[in-house]
């Protein structure tokens, strides 16, 4: 264990709250880099953060790679860092002088030195390929590791020693870990042990789910002992599905939602996602870029104006604001990107008092159907961007969610409604509720209408290829018969 610092601990504000502005400091480096962190400067590394108004860094102590970047003895230290330079302990102690938080991260199922020294540790897909994450099977990608394999004892001895090395840890973030069906020996032999067939595809995903939650068990229970008394962002396992997070919150502390909207996310992700979480009543970050493109783009700065923008929907939203930077393998922070960093933070800084302890009001519930994911697709998308665009309050809920009290329920087409939810909403409705279906959801299993016994009737599939609401309040001359 590192020897204790003498510098105090940086202190949370009332209710350990998140950090308002944080950086995720991407450091992914390979092993064919030499000469990491040959320009690191602990006192100019912290300086940077502070003059950008940064009050959190989650700094790395292992990347996709494989390589970790702390004192230690293992075989997994990269190469290219010099032996007597503890990089993630300086990297720490240097933030905590200037009253920064360092939450730290490790990659999970994403591990290349593991992948390529336990090849049988790879996950396998149903016709025995080993699971990458590329476009083609030939195509350069990284290789997914299977956590019903030694595995995640290794990582488990990972994570203790990182633990260990630390003593307390203002958070821990675990990344790429998503449900990973396998047909490996060890899944196979597992799922067999515990009565499924490892034959069928929903059985391999019950498996992978089960295996999640094992995990997610039993390393939070490793580093809850570790976390400083007043640590806000303790523990989150990135990649999962926030649908699944009614489930899930007892392995959690907050909730991080990675959404970089020209890295693939679009515009419409973070949104839905924030307004399905924030019923859940835990404290969320969200994470842009300052890239112009995705992750990694490292000669990409995003336009000042964007990148205040998704700052600003972060902070209207009651959401802690993430921006994601890439740490040159050399260890030096780029100045360009936190003159830009800054500007943002700076204003965010000046707009935080009109926000600290706000309340969402919600005066429209839209039922959505956790199956479809985090991905909304073109109705959840076009539904959050309509409600937005006509400045109603919102939240995003599942179908069995109480909504007494809110003014007006909408379901969408891709909702499905049971017996019990059709039986929820006649209650709603005697209670003076509102409905608002749309399409296939007012239709029951049977054909009839969903709301039958509201006198609604269902005529069938429309005959035409697009449909239209008229407003007649006005004059109806304009309008056509």
């Amino acid at each position: 264990m590192r020897a204790p610092s003498a510098i105090s601990h940086p202190k949370a504000t009332a209710m350990t709250r998140l950090p308002t502005r944080t950086v995720h400091l991407d450091f992914h480096t390979g092993p064919a880099i030499d000469d990491v962190a040959s320009n690191f400067k602990a006192d100019e590394f912290a300086a940077t953060f502070q003059q950008a108004a940064v009050q959190s860094v989650t700094v790395f102590a292992k990347c996709h790679h494989g390589h970790l970047y702390y004192e230690t003895d293992r075989p997994e230290r990269h190469p290219g860092l010099p032996k007597s330079l503890d990089l993630l302990g300086e990297q720490i102690d240097a933030l905590h002088r200037v009253g920064i938080r360092a939450p730290i991260y490790l990659s999970l199922q994403v591990d290349e030195y593991a992948a390529n020294s336990f090849p049988d540790w790879i996950a396998v897909a149903e016709d025995l390929r080993a699971v990458k994450l590329s476009r083609g099977v030939f195509e350069p990608g990284w290789q997914v590791l299977d956590m019903s394999s030694p595995y995640a004892e290794y990582f488990e001895a990972q994570l203790d020693e990182v633990l260990n090395h630390l003593g307390v840890v203002d958070g821990v973030f675990l990344d790429m870990c998503w449900d990973q069906p396998s047909a490996s020996t060890w899944a196979i032999s597992r799922m067999r042990a515990t009565g499924l067939d490892p034959a069928d595809a929903g059985d391999r995903a019950l498996h992978a789910r089960a295996v999640a939650h094992g995990y997610m068990s039993r390393y939070q229970s490793m580093i809850m002992p570790h976390l400083a008394p007043d640590a806000p962002m303790s523990v989150w396992f990135n990649s999962r599905p926030t649908t699944a997070l009614i489930e899930e919150i007892k392995y959690v502390s907050h909730v991080e939602i990675e959404a970089l909207p020209t890295g693939g996310w679009g515009h419409g992700y973070f949104p839905h996602v924030a307004r399905f979480v924030a019923p859940l009543g835990v404290p969320m970050l969200a994470h842009t870029g300052r890239f112009h493109k995705s992750w990694g783009d490292s000669g990409g700065l995003k336009p000042p104006t964007a990148l205040k923008y998704e700052c600003c929907q972060m902070l209207a939203h009651g959401v802690s604001a993430g921006i994601g930077d890439l740490l040159h393998p050399r260890g030096r922070l780029e100045p360009a990107s936190y003159e830009l960093i800054g500007d943002a933070f700076r204003h965010l800084a000046r707009c935080e008092p009109f926000v600290t302890d706000g309340r969402s009001v919600t005066e429209v519930a839209v039922l959505m159907d956790p199956a479809l994911g985090d991905a909304p697709g073109p109705v959840g998308v076009g539904i959050v961007r309509a409600l937005q665009q006509l400045r109603v309050q919102f939240a995003l809920v599942p179908p069995d969610a109480d909504c007494s009290g809110v003014p007006l329920v909408i379901i969408p087409e891709t909702t499905v409604i049971d017996r019990m939810g059709a039986g929820r909403l006649d209650t709603y409705l005697q209670a003076g509720g509102h409905v608002l279906v749309a399409g296939a959801a007012g239709v029951n299993a049977d054909g009839g209408a969903l709301l039958e016994a509201q006198g609604v009737d269902v005529e069938g599939i429309s005959p035409y290829s697009h449909t239209f609401l008229w407003d007649t309040a006005g004059d109806e001359n304009q309008f056509p018969t």
